[in-house]
């Protein structure tokens, strides 16, 4: 690593909080699928800022449109309307099917905000008393990194120093669709999951479940909440991770790719029966809604819709899966994904092997310890995805962990 990599390293060492263990990389510039450390050598970016990036770095439709508003209007807070605001409500409506959308910014603040859409609901619709309802969640999840969600996390990387914990929550094992019926109780508001559990590995649950869910959740009069911060927009080669059972939940939580990597928005989608429990003054945010958030959302799900980028991810995904099958190591455990939302899981520490996929000119990074996620942005070409391989095979077959 060259002196002035290990400089900059070192500053954000000495003047940063210690809440993230970086690779040893500087990047300084990026572009598509790729990009650059300050000594020049190029990586593939297979983490996509944890799916931020599906349209991949700078893409020109949505740079266009970042230097236009930048030009003309970026904030008025919601105390006025705005230009920008009703047209990317009606398009984020069009696309998830849900008639009412309300906007935020990053994606722990669109989980809290269905938190409390949840509660409402149950208060003002289900009636159940106040101060007494409860929401489902699942073992293993990541929904963020506020106190209220930390709260009911099952890691204790996440959760251990921060409480008390916000109460309210009741946690079962993902995937078990006995577990979720059993927990329902006469409080329950809502169950709050992820499709696919990204940060805990890219775990799948089985087919059949999301389905299960949907119809437990109508039957016991509860709100399917699913949290496609991760997996939505392109990122399992569906727009939904719920499409591939088609499955509708009562409420989406957005965010990530809704950026384009640009600029951070968060949206929360639902029914009219759930966001009207809202009135003036008791939901907010300053930044939420802005109008240049608004044009880079536009402009982000613009591309992926045009690009039809899901489509891409799905059949360019079915190709990588495909060659990451043909891997042989004495510890690789087990290649699992869906679209270009892949994960290697090996049965020993995997850092050594991210750090010298690094070298190899890949980024990736490691999940609890053994799992080594791949996420490449969804504008991935067949060409790049062999040529991302190869660099994989080449490391996989040097590592000797």
């Amino acid at each position: 690593m060259a002196s002035k990599a290990k400089r900059l390293i070192a500053l954000a060492d000495r003047y940063g909080a210690h809440n993230y263990h970086p690779l040893p990389v500087v990047i300084t510039r990026a572009k598509g699928v790729f990009v650059w450390d300050i000594e020049g050598r190029r990586y593939f970016d297979f983490l996509s800022a944890y799916s931020a990036l599906n349209q991949g770095h700078l893409h020109p439709r949505i740079i266009a449109a970042v230097k236009n508003q930048l030009g003309r209007l970026t904030l008025t807070s919601r105390a006025f309307h705005n230009d920008r605001f009703g047209p990317f409500l009606k398009l984020l409506s069009q696309t998830t099917g849900k008639p009412r959308v309300m906007l935020m910014n990053s994606g722990a603040e669109a989980v809290e905000t269905a938190i409390k859409a949840m509660r409402l609901w149950g208060y003002r619709r289900k009636g159940i008393p106040d101060d007494q309802a409860e929401i489902i969640v699942c073992e293993n999840n990541f929904h963020g990194r506020t106190t209220t969600i930390v709260g009911f996390s099952s890691d204790p990387g996440s959760r251990a120093g921060f409480g008390p914990a916000t109460p309210g929550f009741k946690m079962i094992r993902y995937g078990d669709s006995s577990a979720l019926e059993q927990a329902i109780g006469p409080n329950t508001a809502g169950f709050l999951f992820e499709p696919i559990q990204g940060e805990a590995g890219v775990i799948i649950p089985a087919k059949g479940w999301l389905s299960d869910v949907r119809a437990i959740c109508s039957a016991k009069n509860i709100l399917m909440c699913a949290d496609e911060i991760q997996t939505g927009l392109g990122r399992t080669g569906k727009m939904f991770a719920c499409d591939h059972e088609r499955v509708v939940p009562d409420i989406y939580i957005l965010g990530k790719a809704l950026s384009g990597g640009v600029y951070p928005i968060s949206a929360m989608c639902a029914d009219p029966e759930v966001m009207e429990t809202f009135t003036p003054g008791s939901h907010g945010s300053t930044y939420g809604g802005n109008p240049l958030a608004c044009a880079v959302g536009t402009a982000a799900l613009g591309a992926l819709i045009d690009e039809r980028m899901p489509q891409k991810a799905s059949r360019v995904g079915a190709r990588l899966r495909a060659l990451l099958e043909t891997l042989s190591h004495p510890l690789l455990k087990e290649v699992r994904g869906r679209g270009l939302m892949i994960a290697l899981e090996f049965k020993a520490p995997v850092r050594p092997l991210v750090e010298l996929l690094l070298k190899r000119g890949l980024l990736a990074k490691d999940t609890h310890t053994q799992t080594i996620r791949l996420a490449p942005p969804l504008i991935l070409t067949d060409a790049q995805a062999d040529a991302a391989f190869a660099l994989i095979k080449k490391g996989v077959e040097d590592w000797t962990a």
